[in-house]
């Protein structure tokens, strides 16, 4: 009996250690192909066809792109996600029965969403979407039978069913269709986001703020969307897209960056002013183009700016920057730098005079002209302060004959410590020698210095200045002599906090002397009182300035006037310096009268919307009603409120507790209305409230319009009341 016991013990021992040799065997097989398939490059052939199965790699998220915004937060430029429809025609869940069920109805869902094409246009889409996976499929299958090993390429697993980008509220719509409103990998629906640009204010500011590319992964194109571009588009991230559980996932390797919010000096109510009333005065004289430019004196801060050039259809729109970039010669408004670059070296005063006659000097064969010539009217001799007012280019060529014809470096000099020649960028970018003045020295090898160039530049030709440099000139003047560079972007933000503040270049701490600031500024105020922009004067608040009207170089000639305007207001303590400049006006030019009409408007508008009066200026309108008006209604409201501001009511006799109620020299005197229960009662001078509640009770229906108090009711009070019927009632 042990004897047999044993060998079945050996025998079972034997088959587990069969059994456990197998398993090792297998084990040693498993490891070995697992290894071959780590290391081989067979096995790196299975893993890069599994790879191109279930993962799409290195595949870009885009950053959002940073705001653009006003001095007080109001929106110019922002970034909204938008998708990009397209359907897989190879998703694993998509079945034929159900596409070819649902197709029709999706069809038309899209049709009414999305007009831009007809049901049958959709369903075509669609059909030929499928068809198209059909016979790639049937060309895997001829590939394999042939045994061809070729790569079939799947042109139906993007196939894009909606012509445009829709928002992320439509993108929740057509989920809702039939057939896609399935699981994704069900409905194949594939929504590709990407990040558009949009503008809450349309084209307010539109050049200055700029354009990206139609291909936001561009960047920028102009304005500060161009200048600031590196900081705005943020840094791109990665994702890979895979396949899990039979859904594609996308997967984040490299979080993406987005870019930096900027807040501008602009004011969205200045800009509006500004642009509204650029164009108003374009379109009355017909004019080429304009720029209008406000900035804040003291900060550099550009408020508002405009640049509207006339298009094709006859409308004005943004185009150039013309405000950085019109380089033609200023014309009279480069007469204050003149005067001011003489008077600081001393050689002329204010109280200098020379003679005009009739308004022509002739120097060197050529004839210098003042707007008046042609009057024929002697004005004898003007001094250096009546030259500024009426605008004598005989006196500015006299002052630098007189002053400077012996050493014209010496006055260029001048203008170089004013600062008008330094070359400065701004936040507009520009090329070229747009955007810098171009004033040349008396050795300039380029530029011919000729020997009517110094009187000719002293009333601004030869010469060739953008408008933001003489709007930072006046400004100069109005800011106590010390010039800032105007800017726009303020402020750098990232995530809501500040990472960097912007302020103003200062070009020149002192442009001059302190004696001839005084004598300009006076002399610009003379020019408002006395002189050609007389026009501009407020009666508001006080304006100095300059006006400027130049004839525009044309192929070796002339043709048109450029005409301009720049000053500051008030004059007092100077808030806000304005440029003005219309490009080839119909009419009869006038940097007054055309220019300067805007720069008042603008003015005007801007100090009633940002001027703050202190307690002591708000003087108590003796004209106005200072009493409260009280409506008609139910008496013991209105007599509680009354009494609660300690205003007397006289008494009433009646239980009545609907009353009229007439303000005379004593008290709120009530008076009750007539509520017969058979007749329409009578609501006029009610509020809403008490009026709907009064005839409701009547047993009336009642249709209201306005807002306010009854001035109308369609049954005249107390005529006879028919219940059920409606009443209709008016409130204003």
């Amino acid at each position: 009996m042990g004897k047999k016991a044993d060998e079945n013990k050996k025998a079972i021992l034997g088959r587990y250690g069969l059994i456990v040799s197998f398993l090792l065997l297998f084990c040693v097989l498993i490891v070995f192909s697992a290894g071959k398939i780590a290391f081989s490059s067979e096995g790196r052939k299975w893993r890069e066809v599994g790879e191109k199965e279930t993962i799409i790699k290195d595949r870009i998220i885009l950053p959002k792109r940073g705001n653009i915004y006003t001095y007080d937060g109001k929106l110019l430029a922002t970034s909204e996600p938008l998708y990009s429809i397209y359907m897989d025609f190879w998703a694993e869940g998509l079945k034929e029965d159900t596409l070819m069920k649902y197709v029709g109805d999706l069809s038309v869902a899209l049709s009414k969403k999305f007009p831009d094409r007809t049901a049958a246009q959709y369903k075509t889409v669609i059909l030929n979407g499928w068809k198209m996976r059909e016979n790639e499929e049937q060309q895997i299958k001829n590939n394999a039978a042939r045994g061809i090993d070729k790569k079939v390429t799947l042109k139906s697993r993007y196939v894009r069913i909606l012509r445009p980008d829709i928002s992320y509220v439509d993108l929740k719509e057509i989920r809702t269709y039939p057939f896609l409103n399935q699981r994704s990998n069900r409905s194949g629906l594939i929504a590709e986001e990407k990040n558009a640009r949009k503008r809450p204010f349309g084209n307010l500011a539109n050049r200055t703020v700029g354009n990206v590319y139609k291909d936001l992964e561009k960047g920028g194109a102009s304005g500060l969307e161009m200048r600031f571009d590196s900081l705005l588009r943020g840094v791109e991230g990665v994702k890979s897209r895979q396949k899990i559980q039979g859904r594609w996932t996308d997967i984040e390797e490299i979080a993406a960056k987005d870019g930096y919010d900027i807040v501008t000096t602009l004011d969205a109510d200045i800009q509006d002013i500004t642009e509204r009333a650029l164009r108003a005065k374009l379109e009355e004289t017909s004019a080429e183009s304009g720029t209008a430019i406000i900035m804040e004196t003291k900060t550099g801060e550009i408020k508002g700016i405009a640049n509207l050039d006339r298009m094709s259809n006859g409308n004005y729109a943004e185009g150039n920057p013309n405000a950085f970039s019109y380089m033609n010669e200023p014309g009279s408004t480069f007469k204050t730098v003149t005067v001011m670059v003489a008077l600081d070296d001393g050689l002329i005063t204010p109280t200098d005079s020379f003679h005009v006659g009739n308004g022509l000097y002739q120097y060197n064969g050529k004839w210098v002209r003042d707007h008046y010539w042609r009057q024929g009217r002697d004005r004898g001799y003007l001094t250096v302060t009546e030259g500024m007012e009426v605008s004598s280019n005989v006196v500015m060529s006299k002052i630098v004959l007189k002053a400077y014809g012996d050493n014209p470096t010496k006055f260029v000099k001048g203008i170089d410590k004013i600062g008008l020649r330094k070359r400065l960028t701004w936040d507009v970018p520009l090329n070229g020698i747009e955007g810098t003045s171009s004033i040349r020295m008396p050795d300039d090898k380029v530029n011919y210095w000729s020997k009517t160039t110094l009187p000719w530049m002293s009333f601004g030709y030869e010469s060739r200045v953008p408008p933001i440099y003489i709007l930072m000139f006046y400004n100069g003047i109005a800011n106590g002599g010390k010039m800032i560079k105007p800017f726009i972007a303020k402020t750098l933000l990232k995530d809501g906090k500040v990472v960097q503040k912007y302020q103003a270049e200062v070009v020149s701490e002192k442009m001059c002397k302190d004696t001839t600031l005084a004598q300009i500024q006076d002399m610009l105020v003379g020019v408002i009182e006395n002189g050609t922009a007389k026009v501009v004067k407020s009666d508001h608040f006080s304006i100095a300035g300059k006006t400027g009207t130049a004839q525009i170089a044309s192929g070796g000639g002339y043709g048109g006037y450029y005409v301009s305007f720049c000053g500051y207001f008030p004059v007092e303590d100077p808030k806000y310096t304005i440029f003005v400049g219309i490009r080839k006006p119909q009419g009869v030019p006038s940097g007054g009268g055309q220019a300067g009409m805007v720069f008042k408007n603008i003015a005007e508008q801007t100090f009633v919307k940002r001027t703050e009066l202190k307690p002591d200026e708000a003087k108590i309108d003796s004209t106005l009603q200072k009493m409260p008006a009280i409506k008609n209604g139910n008496w013991e409201n209105s007599h509680a409120v009354l009494s609660m501001l300690n205003f007397k009511t006289g008494r009433t006799d009646t239980a009545s507790d609907w009353m009229s109620v007439k303000l005379d020299s004593a008290a709120y005197q009530p008076k009750a209305l007539a509520m017969k229960g058979s007749g329409v009662p009578d609501v006029l001078g009610m509020g809403a409230r008490d009026a709907v509640y009064l005839l409701e009770k009547s047993g009336l229906r009642v249709n209201l319009t306005g807002s306010g108090k009854v001035v109308s009711q369609s049954f005249a009070p107390e005529s006879k009341l028919v219940r059920g019927t409606t009443i209709s009632i008016t409130l204003r």
